[in-house]
């Protein structure tokens, strides 16, 4: 950032404007919290349900290794849902003990993680008609109810059927998440400033790390993470929905969603006076103007329009790989290997340094937060994909040869940390925002609806398949996740156009320069001067 644009952002940086952002992501805060919160207590909670049922909890460990009587071990996620959990597995060619691991238990556990995501996929579909239907700050005020619900029904869980409740009120909270995830980005992006509008996207993540990382630390065992507590643990995020309640009271709306959905100039330049402080509002109007235009001129676009008209598919294309490539880049089989690696290396309580990964993580998120104006959208995108690739390489290396050397295990250790902080550096907070920044006011609520379902879908499936392939790969799994960064990196390299200052017609016009042969774009210039003249 150059020094005038510099002086701009801090200009345009008030107060009005740091409350409305920060209230919006504390949407993702409790995105992040759920994600994070249902590992920690995991023993305790099956135990719960196995006196609740009249079954025997599966006994799980951490540590992906063979104990003396052969039983092979799997590691337990830290910090990201999985949709399925497995736990101990039988012997090779043994047979399985229906008093330890009983399949009633292992399903309901796998619903109580699941329906989390599943909620997400159902309700980011609906984000665009709600967002305009009531407006960005209503829509986020009335889906509050959802988190308020959802988490009461998980604190109240021991005063019923612990199983049937905890199963509800994730499902009723994974709807509120998913439309949040389409609603806060969309807000944020509307209410930010050209020049800020980057750095403030990356809130997004840095909200879902510290929930994250928050639902790890109460998780432990001497805290919330215990059989006493653990029902205040699972439903402590709604204490960040009723906060958000109340402080979208006092947030405004957006300015572009009042002056081109509504057609309200004189409420949208007071919406913008408040978020924007003295600054003269004109200029933005004047851009919002020539957007309401050109959303009159392009008609509401639905989601089947959306894929079938060839004037968005390049933007969709794009919007789609960028929530595929952060879901499938392989860091959740980061955090599922952290401990075992961790406890290989010699570390006392693993636990803790699992724990020290999410610091990592959340360190790193705010240090994006200053470098994605700086040196761009595609650049820190570009450079964190090739980052991950290579530290997934280490991750092969290390983890196929520690049998050989022990040394490898700090290999395998650097790997883990180097992986986390290029995820944080691009992967991990710049599809969040960037979906906005391709689309104006016409297709984008559509855009992000489809962007947040396909972000959703990858999750489950990830949650779902990644045991599965980790069992079948062994140490070898990185190299899966190595072949997608590549290809994630290459797609990235010839189609994602740098967003970074740019309006949303700057943006359009540059998928149009990639679509149309030089002949044709110069052709099509001459055609525009010739109408304006």
């Amino acid at each position: 950032m150059d020094g005038k644009s510099k002086m701009q952002a801090e200009k345009h940086l008030t107060g009005t404007l740091v409350l409305s952002v920060f209230t919006a992501v504390l949407g993702f805060f409790q995105y992040g919290y759920s994600l994070g919160v249902i590992n920690a207590p995991q023993k305790v909670i099956e135990a719960h349900y196995g006196r609740v049922l009249g079954a025997v909890p599966v006994v799980r460990h951490g540590i992906n290794a063979s104990r003396d009587d052969g039983t092979v071990t799997v590691p337990i996620p830290s910090t990201e849902v999985w949709g399925s959990s497995e736990g101990t597995l039988p012997p090779p060619g043994g047979s399985e003990d229906p008093a330890v691991s009983p399949h009633i238990l292992t399903m309901y556990w796998s619903l109580s993680v699941s329906m989390f995501a599943v909620g997400g996929m159902v309700s980011s579909f609906t984000v665009g008609w709600i967002g305009d239907q009531l407006g960005r700050v209503k829509a986020m005020l009335v889906v509050n109810v959802l988190s308020i619900a959802g988490n009461l029904l998980m604190g109240l869980a021991k005063l019923g059927p612990s199983h049937i409740l905890i199963i509800a009120g994730r499902a009723i909270t994974g709807l509120y998440c998913g439309l949040s995830s389409g609603l806060v980005p969309m807000y944020v992006s509307e209410v930010s400033p050209t020049a800020l509008r980057g750095a403030l996207g990356t809130l997004h993540q840095l909200a879902i790390v510290t929930g994250i990382l928050i639902s790890q630390v109460l998780g432990l065992d001497f805290l919330l993470g215990n059989d006493k507590l653990w029902p205040l643990l699972l439903g402590l995020s709604g204490v960040a929905a009723l906060l958000q309640f109340f402080l979208l009271l006092l947030c405004p709306e957006s300015p572009r969603y009042l002056y081109i959905k509504l057609g309200k100039v004189e409420e949208a330049k007071k919406c913008l006076k408040r978020l924007r402080g003295n600054c003269d509002p004109m200029k933005e109007i004047a851009e919002m103007e020539k957007e309401k235009q050109e959303a009159a001129s392009e008609k509401r676009v639905s989601i089947g329009q959306l894929f079938s008209s060839s004037k968005y598919r390049q933007a969709v294309i794009v919007a789609l790989m960028v929530q595929i490539s952060q879901q499938f880049s392989g860091i959740n089989a980061i955090f599922y290997y952290s401990t075992n690696i961790f406890e290989r290396a010699g570390v006392g309580q693993p636990v803790y340094a699992t724990i020290g990964v999410g610091v990592v993580n959340t360190v790193f998120t705010v240090i994006s937060v200053f470098l994605v104006e700086k040196a761009g959208r595609r650049s820190l995108f570009l450079a964190g994909l090739m980052g991950m690739l290579i530290s997934a390489v280490a991750m092969t290396v290390g983890l196929a040869l520690l049998s050989q050397f022990s040394w490898m295990s700090y290999v395998s250790m650097i790997a883990i940390f180097l992986f986390v902080i290029f995820f944080e550096v691009g992967p991990g907070p710049i599809p969040w925002f960037i979906v906005a920044e391709l689309f104006s006011q016409g297709p984008r609520p559509a855009a992000i609806a489809v962007a947040g379902f396909c972000n959703w879908a990858c999750n489950f499936i990830v949650g779902m398949c990644f045991q599965y392939i980790a069992d079948l790969c062994g140490p070898y799994v990185f190299v899966v996740f190595a072949v997608l960064l590549l290809v994630f990196f290459l797609f990235a390299y010839l189609k994602v156009p740098e967003t970074k200052g740019k309006s949303f017609e700057e943006i359009a016009a540059a998928f149009r320069r990639k679509k149309l042969p030089a002949k044709s774009m110069t052709e099509l210039e001459d055609l525009r001067g010739g109408e304006e003249a």
